[in-house]
């Protein structure tokens, strides 16, 4: 279970991190000062700033020396002659360009030294006390400083925009390179329209889908549940293992399972399913593997997985929103955090390259989310800019920052909402973690 808080930490910093470091990198492109990029949130251990200023500096001396002579005559006719030696020295300087770094501590404002009142500070680059991902403080962000031209306030609607939506185009960046890596490495997926150039190892048949109210449901086997054997027979193709149950309706079934690490037999009666005409438990079954490409093919795969991924999850919200708005509720389980860190336990224990996958995943999900036109989230903020557009002036800021804290406030109580159902289903496990820990 610890390696479960770990591993979860990780993954959820990750994707938060760049996120914010999408946000961070365009608003920086398009000329906004980002006041403090943050890893983890806040109270601030400590942070360095560079600071920009301008000295001058000698660049070479040269030296002159002039001699006069003059011949005087005195009024009793002597004559005197008068020597005068000049030395004078001329200094070349250039004015240049210099920096240096200033140690912030604690969460209080940088001191400013002597010396340090006419430089320019740049972005405080901080270590804090939560170990969640991170965040960008950007200059403007909420309607401040418009008449200054490093604020995000003074920027045009197109540039906003933009810096807007770039946390979410850095999640699917994540998730392309993830699943790049992944390709090389070698990564598991259904072996249907698989490239002939790639190579497969690791081939098994494993559960895609557990139909509601069937023996297999009633056995407690799950989605991505390994068959191993039936009966102690092993099979070579998906067709051959539908086959041999199709025959055996009526008949009690060994089935040998690996789930994780762990092997189990679930003994299951296959019935005469409706579907089919046919005898069978109620699942969906997959032949699958670990497959990898060279490192060039694997960067064309990943991106072309990472955009049919997109996609899909893109429907399947539109499924679940539409499902919501015609009443007819949500088909499928949403989990929380807490229902999220059991899955990346369970993820975990299958080993990294499943972490690849399921991080991928979630990466694409926390996109597609925070792009939604709700309030307090990018997609709501990027919305009131399209109103901007379109009424010509942007909207009152109090009456936005009030739609953005009612939106907030909102997603908190679906946060809590969704919380209490994964402690229900979860609980067992996290009353175990506890004890262990306190214990």
């Amino acid at each position: 279970m610890i390696l479960t808080i770990i591993t979860f930490l990780v993954v959820f910093s990750l994707l938060i991190f760049a996120h914010e470091l999408g946000h961070f990198w365009l608003a920086r492109r398009f000329g906004v000062r980002a006041e403090e990029f943050g890893f983890g949130f806040p109270p601030r251990i400590f942070g360095v700033q560079l600071l920009k200023g301008k000295k001058l500096v000698k660049l070479s001396e040269k030296e002159k020396v002039k001699v006069e002579v003059s011949d005087l005559k005195t009024f009793d006719g002597q004559e005197v002659i008068k020597e005068t030696i000049t030395d004078s020295k001329q200094e070349v300087d250039q004015l240049v360009s210099f920096k240096k770094w200033r140690f912030v501590r604690g969460s209080k404002e940088p001191e400013v030294r002597p010396g340090e009142e006419e430089m320019q500070a740049s972005t405080i680059y901080s270590l804090n006390w939560i170990p969640l991902g991170g965040f960008v403080k950007i200059k403007g962000e909420n309607g401040e400083n418009e008449n200054e031209t490093d604020s995000f306030a003074s920027r045009k609607i197109w540039q906003r925009a933009t810096i807007l939506s770039a946390g979410v185009g850095m999640n699917v960046i994540l998730a392309g390179i993830l699943i790049s890596l992944g390709l090389m490495i070698g990564f598991p997926q259904a072996l249907d329209n698989i490239d002939s150039r790639a190579e497969v190892s690791d081939r098994k048949i494993q559960i895609a889908q557990i139909l509601p109210d069937s023996p297999a449901a009633a056995a407690g086997l799950l989605a991505g549940d390994t068959i191993i054997t039936i009966n102690d027979k092993e099979f070579a193709t998906e067709e051959e293992l539908q086959d041999f149950v199709a025959g055996q309706a009526g008949k009690e079934l060994a089935y040998k399972i690996k789930r994780g690490q762990e092997e189990t037999i679930f003994n299951v009666i296959p019935e005469i399913r409706q579907e089919t005409g046919k005898g069978g438990i109620g699942i969906a079954i997959a032949a699958t593997g670990l497959v990898k490409y060279p490192w060039y093919l694997a960067i064309e795969e990943g991106i072309k997985q990472t955009v049919f991924l997109t996609w899909a999850i893109i429907v399947a919200f539109y499924e679940l929103i539409k499902g919501l708005v015609v009443g007819q509720g949500i088909a499928v389980d949403v989990a929380g955090p807490i229902g999220i860190a059991a899955l990346t336990g369970q993820v975990a224990q299958m080993g990294l390259i499943y972490i690849f996958q399921f991080t991928a995943l979630l990466s694409i999900n926390l996109a597609i989310i925070n792009f939604l036109p709700f309030p307090a989230l990018d997609g709501g903020r990027v919305l009131f800019l399209i109103i901007e557009k379109i009424k010509g002036a942007p909207v009152k800021r109090e009456l936005e920052a009030a739609i953005h804290n009612v939106g907030f406030a909102l997603l908190m109580l679906l946060v809590l909402v969704v919380t209490f159902r994964d402690v229900a289903r979860f609980g067992d496990s996290f009353k175990a973690l506890w004890e262990r820990i306190v214990g």
